[in-house]
């Protein structure tokens, strides 16, 4: 334990020493907020009764634990550069504690960021007061670690930066689009083909379930009966659960494995 919360500990501090990490985490995902909900309000329309600024505030929290996931796991590829991450694999300290350090350290991070941006949305009175903090918060930290997981799970085998930015882009991107963030999940029957592929990609992606829940817990008060996709709550924090338990299975797999593999120079 001692151990997990000086690797955790090392994070805040490597992340506070970087200011443009802590300015653009918050600012970039707001301007995007602000800038789509400007131009996709007068064209957007919700059966739930929702304006598109409510719609994307959820993907908005999504995209600032993703951003704060990449940067916080390429540090292992920069610790193996420095050589810190040698010195610590050859330390007492088990693989197990590496990694439950990196991940809680960058999901304490990504979670904090959050929850700035939602008091920030509840002090411009985007976001109603009535929002349902405690399993919200609750949500946003299973989120997190599920997020920094699958970016130690890309991080560890890779030696290049480059690289490694060329992929968490390549899959963490469209996954994030593919949540129901810019629009509802589509039904999955009908005459059109497009709907139909693109509605169960978005169904099958475990981000939709966490969306769906994290716009329920911000909007009590909306109705979903009528929603094209409203999977019942113990569906969504099932799945939810059960995702990040798999990435973290996954990543402490490929920790316990070599971690030079990647070739880019």
């Amino acid at each position: 334990m001692a151990a997990i919360w000086m690797l955790a500990k090392r994070e805040w501090t490597r992340f506070f020493r970087q200011r443009n990490r802590v300015s653009a985490a918050v600012v970039q995902p707001l301007l995007f907020w602000l800038l789509f909900g400007a131009g996709m309000s007068s064209a957007f329309r919700s059966e739930s009764g929702e304006d598109f600024y409510a719609f994307f505030l959820p993907g908005t929290v999504a995209l600032i634990v993703l951003f704060t996931a990449i940067f916080s796991t390429i540090s292992v590829i920069e610790d193996r550069r420095e050589g810190f991450m040698q010195s610590v694999l050859v330390s007492p300290v088990g693989r197990g504690s590496l990694l439950l350090g990196k991940i809680m350290g960058g999901a304490a991070i990504a979670w904090a960021q959050a929850m700035v941006f939602l008091l920030l949305a509840v002090v411009s009175g985007q976001l109603a007061t009535t929002v349902a903090w405690v399993p919200l918060m609750v949500l946003m930290a299973v989120l997190a670690i599920a997020m920094c997981g699958l970016g130690m799970m890309v991080a560890w085998p890779m030696s290049s930066t480059q690289g490694f930015h060329a992929i968490m882009m390549l899959g963490l991107m469209p996954m994030w689009l593919l949540a129901g963030t810019f629009f509802p999940v589509p039904e999955v029957v009908g005459q059109r083909v497009g709907p139909t592929v693109l509605g169960w990609l978005m169904r099958v992606n475990p981000l939709s379930y966490t969306m769906t829940e994290m716009r329920r817990l911000m909007n009590p008060s909306l109705d979903w009966s009528d929603a094209a996709f409203a999977p019942s709550s113990a569906v969504c924090w099932i799945i939810t659960v059960v995702a990040t338990l798999a990435v973290l299975a996954m990543a402490a797999r490929m920790v316990r494995g070599r971690y030079a593999v990647d070739t880019i120079v």
